[in-house]
């Protein structure tokens, strides 16, 4: 039996191999809450939506459930009725198999666009998963939804409110296909804390907006992007209510391990070798800082010369200047690593020192200041490699 000592109190793990497009490693999991479980979430704004967020978008009115099926390797999107279809038969059986009502029963996916799922497999991995539920462990489930992802991202927190001490885990995949305007590619947050419905959901809101909304690898936003959490109140403590000092503590633990899984996620970038943060100070509005900090973040220009350890300060300023409207050219300050790099607009002819900067470092942080206002923002992300594109170009191959 696995160690769960990263995992809250009264949940269930099981994982198994479907062979829907991985034939040596587990690619579907199971996640069961023992006790009824207040639920929220958030899904992708891409207006193609795959089955499993249609489904779970319908669910989540009711604000409780039990268990999240979730696979990897197929995407269920752009699969028509079929597979809406297959959708709702993975959760019928699911909910069959654990004595819970279907409309209980999560369902996340994916992988590749526009194909169906092999029920004839899925099916029965779905029994294998209810047969082995306690067997897995958080680290299990993390393993079997990874894609193009090159390791599990998995992250646990204390949380002390003041009456009571409880754990919240977050599960997540995603290396590429990741500009969330949500979410990020599938995330799972569970705590055994009590928390009442409305404010389940403030907090998730809360939370994405300051860590997945402000995360991208490569600027698509995924047809599957969901976030699920799941608050059993395995503790036993009184609910956890908007305004109090309890959801204080819950509120900022939540965005603490949203934020370590949102590092993780552009750390790991599909052939990503850099971390980047870009972090834009003194914009006028918060969302001039994020139209700056977004459009550093997605130039290939800018990520390739970071690729290269190239300090090329010139893409930088064409990039502020591109997207701010407001922007005064002589007042931007640029720093890589805390290196001043560009003052009052000019450069400082420190690119050879920086250039050594970014060559030995796994993390960049660049650091935009325009000296325009008091707002400001931060968003992840990477560099672009020549292997991202090897990755994509054979990605249903």
């Amino acid at each position: 039996m696995p160690s769960r000592s990263d995992s809250p109190e009264g949940f269930l793990y099981s994982a198994a191999s479907a062979g829907i497009r991985y034939m040596d490693r587990n690619d579907v999991a199971l996640i069961f809450s023992v006790r009824d479980a207040t639920v929220a979430g958030v899904f992708t704004r891409n207006r193609v939506k795959a089955a499993p967020v249609l489904v779970d978008m319908k669910r989540i009115r009711r604000g409780t459930g039990r268990a999240i099926f979730v696979n990897s390797g197929n995407a269920n999107a752009c699969t028509g009725e079929k597979g809406m279809q297959d959708a709702e038969r993975i959760c019928r059986t699911v909910a069959e198999g654990l004595s819970v009502s279907p409309q209980e029963v999560y369902i996340a996916s994916t992988g590749v666009i526009g194909e169906r799922l092999p029920m004839d497999r899925v099916i029965p991995a779905v029994k294998r998963l209810i047969e082995g539920l306690g067997s897995a462990s958080v680290q299990d489930v993390a393993e079997a939804i990874m894609t193009t992802d090159r390791f599990p991202k998995v992250f646990s927190k204390i949380i002390d409110t003041g009456r009571v001490s409880g754990t919240l885990t977050g599960i997540c995949k995603g290396a590429g296909m990741i500009h969330p305007q949500m979410a990020t590619m599938l995330c799972f947050l569970l705590t055994d804390l009590a928390v009442e419905k409305r404010t389940l959901r403030r907090a998730l809101r809360d939370a994405v907006s300051e860590t997945f909304n402000l995360t991208t690898v490569d600027g698509d936003t995924s047809t599957n992007d969901t976030v699920l959490i799941m608050a059993n109140g395995n503790r036993g403590d009184a609910l956890i209510q908007e305004g109090t000092r309890p959801y204080s503590a819950f509120r900022e633990g939540l965005i603490e391990v949203c934020d370590t899984l949102a590092r993780m996620i552009a750390r790991d970038g599909e052939g990503a070798t850099k971390l980047i943060l870009v972090e834009v100070k003194g914009a006028s509005s918060r969302k001039e800082a994020e139209r700056v900090a977004f459009a550093l973040a997605h130039s290939p220009l800018v990520k390739t010369a970071l690729y290269g350890g190239d300090p090329n300060w010139g893409r930088i300023m064409a990039a502020v200047g591109r997207a701010s409207l407001k922007v005064a050219p002589d007042l931007v300050e640029v720093r890589i690593n805390g290196v001043p790099l560009v003052k009052r607009g000019v450069g400082t002819g420190r690119e050879e020192e920086v250039s050594r900067i970014i060559s030995g470092s796994e993390t960049v942080h660049l650091q935009i200041h325009l000296h325009s206002g008091k707002s400001g923002v931060r968003v992840y992300t990477c560099d672009l490699t020549e292997e991202y594109i090897r990755i994509n170009a054979r990605y249903r191959t």
